[in-house]
């Protein structure tokens, strides 16, 4: 006779790597109101627009041995918007070689800045791979350092390199930028096309503390803050981001 399935959903529960997916399935095997909480899900509409997740790098491929005691991630509630960085570094890399490059940006951050961890939420080398920055969770609405005054809500993607004027874009690039905002943006039915209100909690922003500004969902930092990042060629492809992510989402 075999064991009945809540046994068996516990005996899965087994610490590890390859069982990190599966948490959320063994808490609910555990719980006495999993059933009533899966019928409760199931419920809920999905949401109309929401895109699939692009794969993406988990920070310990290119964190190794190098992390920094730091206090537990912050989270808001959603993201609402999108802002897009460039890191003003070199473009000549090899993609193999950005694990390292994201290691001296975190290396950087932490130590020079003194900041907790590094401040993007993800980065995209030019072969449009994705990498997780910021701790707390790829699939989580986590608190970014990335836009001074407009880190609540929002998720900073920084592009691997420097785009000023005359500088060309890869579009391995710009498309995983537009999957990867597609996704985060879906996650809150919010098109990549339009705006959002967003309160600033920082007089060193474009907005005094406390003042409520409408902005693109899909930003670039200037947007945001005095600065020429993402650097102008970079800006200059984010109407053809916004669509492209839009129509990742399903919208027409």
């Amino acid at each position: 006779m075999g064991l009945p399935r809540p046994a068996l959903l516990a005996l899965a529960c087994l610490p590890g790597l390859a069982a990190v997916l599966a948490l959320v399935m063994c808490a609910v095997g555990v719980d006495r109101t999993g059933q009533r909480s899966a019928r409760q899900a199931a419920a809920r509409p999905a949401l109309p627009h929401q895109a699939p997740r692009p794969p993406i790098v988990p920070r310990a491929r290119w964190l190794e041995g190098d992390a920094r005691s730091q206090p537990p991630a912050r989270y808001d509630d959603r993201v609402a918007a999108v802002f897009v960085h460039h890191t003003d570094s070199p473009n000549g890399y090899d993609c193999a070689d950005a694990p390292r490059i994201i290691r001296y940006l975190y290396s950087g951050q932490t130590g020079a800045r003194d900041w907790d961890d590094i401040g993007y939420n993800f980065l995209v080398d030019r072969c449009g791979t994705i990498y997780e920055g910021r701790a707390g969770g790829i699939d989580r609405p986590v608190t970014g350092a990335h836009t001074q005054g407009f880190n609540h809500r929002t998720t900073g993607i920084a592009a691997l390199g420097t785009f000023t004027t005359g500088v060309t874009v890869p579009r391995a690039m710009t498309d995983a930028i537009a999957a990867l905002a597609a996704w985060k943006l879906g996650l809150a039915d919010t098109d990549p096309r339009g705006g959002v209100r967003l309160t600033s909690s920082n007089s060193l922003s474009r907005y005094t503390a406390g003042t409520t500004a409408l902005l693109p969902a899909l930003a670039g930092h200037s947007d945001g803050y005095m600065t020429s990042c993402p650097g102008a060629a970079l800006a200059e492809r984010l109407p053809a981001i916004r669509e492209l992510a839009a129509r990742l989402q399903g919208r027409h």
